[in-house]
């Protein structure tokens, strides 16, 4: 099958070095790139070029962003040819569009590299639901969020020589917001959800980040709670409704995702027979993004056409998430209880049975009044 490429930055690269050195059966023929930035001879800075070019049957998006991604994942469906992206911010804001424009086209949407890098997250989701309601999705879909805590728990450092470690080493962005404020977390929790429960998840679900962690933090929560915090996507469905959230959870420390190392992720589905299941594995990166987007060019290869869910058939229910919740600040939370005494006279603070849009409320007061302060869900996974 012949494809084209659209960015061939870390991911793209990825794409191209797998193809080319494994999978003969795939033959990639042209690249978009901007004007000098790769010499290749595949490479054009004309998107006509692919649109228009009847033997490309298949393009991969590894541009990033909404835009010009969402303008050309939509000229390329609508002009018959399959689509595999990475992008999660791109889909999860525009699935319904680009999976009608796929069925009025009789081209494929794939989706499987957008969430969870090189660990097989969506389609085992798929498979899963060809025999099970879901009734669960959540996970550690984030790798440098992941890996800056990680630093923090076993070298001691600080949030910011922990980030620019990871930027040194190619694990954070240059600005690292989308990573560590879960905007990253959650575009993957929306497409995620979306998938497990059949029904289109709203984007507007309560996000908070781990930007304000600090190593006392860290050391608070596991001396005097047991804990170790975690940046978690949490979806969940019940009786016709739903809730998703992204939040920092403090996880008992024997738990398997207290556990996980580095930049890694593990996300978890629960189904009725099938039970708990836990994918783990590499969420970023150039080649484990890259295979992942290849095994999509070879089920597109083979004649498979996904199917999405494109309307909202459950109703917003955040109390189906809610639990009790740990505050630090030097400001006083409403309704909470003071738990211990933090660092530069700020006060821990436990507030109990608040649901996440509740509580992500009562952070955001809390943030205006005291920036520095931290929310973090208590959380029971194991």
């Amino acid at each position: 099958m012949r494809f084209a490429l659209l960015g061939c930055g870390v991911v793209g690269g990825g794409v191209a070095k797998i193809v080319d050195e494994k999978v003969p059966s795939l033959e990639l023929v042209r690249i978009l790139t901007l004007p000098g930035e790769i010499d290749d001879p595949r490479q054009t800075s004309d998107i006509g070029d692919i649109v228009n070019d009847d033997t490309v049957e298949a393009v991969v998006e590894a541009m990033g962003g909404l835009e010009p991604a969402h303008t050309f994942i939509l000229q390329c469906l609508n002009a018959g040819k399959s689509v595999v992206t990475s992008n999660k911010a791109v889909v999860a804001a525009f699935l319904p569009e680009f999976a009608a424009a796929a069925e009025a086209s009789g081209a494929g949407l794939f989706i499987e590299a957008t969430s969870g890098g090189g660990v097989p997250w969506i389609a085992s989701i798929v498979k899963a639901r060809r025999i099970d309601a879901l009734s669960e999705v959540y996970g550690i879909l984030n790798g440098t969020s992941n890996y800056l805590i990680h630093s923090m728990e076993t070298l001691g450092t600080e949030f910011d020589t922990a980030l620019a470690e990871a930027q040194s080493l190619g694990y954070a962005e240059r600005d690292p917001s989308a990573d560590i404020d879960g905007i990253d977390t959650a575009n993957k929790c929306v497409i995620s959800a979306t998938v497990a429960f059949g029904s289109l998840c709203r984007r507007d679900i309560p996000v908070h980040g781990i930007r304000n962690l600090t190593a006392a933090d860290i050391a608070f929560f596991r001396s005097s709670l047991g804990r170790a915090p975690r940046l978690m996507a949490r979806a969940i469905q019940r009786d016709g409704a739903y809730a998703a959230c992204v939040e920092p959870v403090l996880l008992p420390v024997g738990s398997v995702e207290a556990n996980v190392p580095a930049n890694y992720n593990l996300a978890t589905l629960v189904g009725d027979t099938v039970g708990t299941l836990k994918f783990y594995g590499q969420g970023a990166g150039s080649l484990p993004t890259g295979n992942a987007i290849v095994q999509d060019l070879l089920d597109c290869a083979g004649g498979e056409r996904p199917a999405y869910a494109t309307e909202t058939t459950l109703q917003w229910d955040p109390a189906l998430l809610a639990g009790d919740y740990v505050f630090r600040s030097s400001v006083e939370v409403p309704g909470a209880q003071p738990m211990g005494e933090g660092p530069d006279g700020q006060t821990y603070w436990l507030l109990h049975d608040a649901d996440c849009e509740a509580a992500g409320a009562a952070a955001d007061a809390l943030l205006a009044a005291d920036p520095a302060a931290l929310m973090a869900a208590l959380g029971t996974t194991a």
